[in-house]
């Protein structure tokens, strides 16, 4: 999987460069849908980067450099970052191509820019990561020096989420905020295609689809956030992968919901019928949603992580 950024930020910024080159817009779309699945798809991508770090830790094996995994892993949080955030301001272009026939001025450039700023340093992080089994090829400076991990970047959010009074309980409360605002505009609009509320228009509830986004980005930041302070006992639990996996679906669901247009036409009308297809995405998206909430709420109970 650590392929997936860096192979598919080059096919997304292809597509984009030519859009541009051949001013096609539906180039451009499909470059933003595809930057939009490749930031979902990174989080499994780091997260089994940090499962992987916390194996070699546990090896002790004299040719791995441990200075060189956490350099990869600071270079990792960085490039996640830059790829989250372009993903998010895609969408956005997205969006409101949907809403208004084109994205707002600057949105579609502004993801570009991103994206090739994240595919730089997904390069360095790339390159770093070969370092790591061989420690004779490291230059002179890429690596801090043994036993002072204060100068790592991830080390340094770990610090504040493990000791600070406030960090984590403020944390916490963010992540059950985004949780209740992505899960509440979510199934709105999925009951809705489902076929209830018919007196109210989907576009109406389709507006709300921005604030269910925040939510989902609000939970992704302080879920990381939790997650980089403790990792040992997030990648040695079952359930939170399964958490994980039921977000790369709630993911695909803000897509199917932005960029597929039969939903759209059908439930724009005062009354519809919604095909299989589209009824089907809301039952999964909904109970994707319940299996985050599960997963999340028995980490402490299934497994001996916590």
């Amino acid at each position: 999987m650590n392929h997936v950024p860096t192979i598919g930020s080059v096919a997304a910024l292809g597509l984009l460069f030519l859009g541009y080159a051949r001013r096609n817009d539906h180039l451009k779309h499909v470059g933003l849908e595809l930057l939009f699945v490749i930031a979902v798809l990174t989080l499994p991508v780091y997260v089994s980067g940090v499962a992987a770090h916390q194996e070699l830790r546990q090896m002790k094996e004299a040719a791995i450099s441990d200075d060189a995994i956490r350099v990869h892993q600071d270079a990792a949080i960085i490039g996640f970052t830059l790829i989250e955030f372009a993903g998010f301001v895609g969408w956005a272009a997205l969006w409101q191509w949907r809403r208004h026939g084109r994205p707002a001025r600057g949105l579609v450039p502004a993801s570009t820019l991103l994206l090739l700023l994240s595919l730089a340093i997904m390069g360095w992080v790339a390159n770093v990561g070969g370092e790591i089994r061989h420690p004779e090829i490291i230059a002179g400076g890429v690596a801090a020096p043994a036993g002072d991990p204060e100068r790592f970047m991830a080390w340094s959010i770990g610090q504040v989420a493990v000791y600070s009074y406030w960090a984590w309980p403020a944390a916490e409360a963010v992540h059950f905020l985004g949780l209740a605002l992505s899960l509440g505009v979510l199934l709105a609009i999925n009951l809705r295609i489902l076929g209830m509320m018919k007196q109210i228009a989907f576009t109406d509830v389709h507006r709300l689809l921005p604030w269910g986004m925040l939510g989902f980005g609000a939970n992704l930041i302080t879920g990381m956030f939790f997650f980089i302070g403790q990792p040992a006992q997030y990648t040695a639990s079952d359930p939170f992968y399964w958490k994980v996996a039921f977000l790369m679906i709630a993911g695909a669901n803000f897509l199917y919901l932005t960029v597929f247009g039969r939903p759209w036409a059908e439930t724009a009308k005062a009354r519809f019928d919604a095909g299989p297809a589209d009824k089907a995405m809301a039952i999964i998206s909904l109970t994707s949603w319940l299996g985050v909430l599960y997963a999340g709420r028995m980490l402490p109970f299934l497994g001996k992580s916590f």
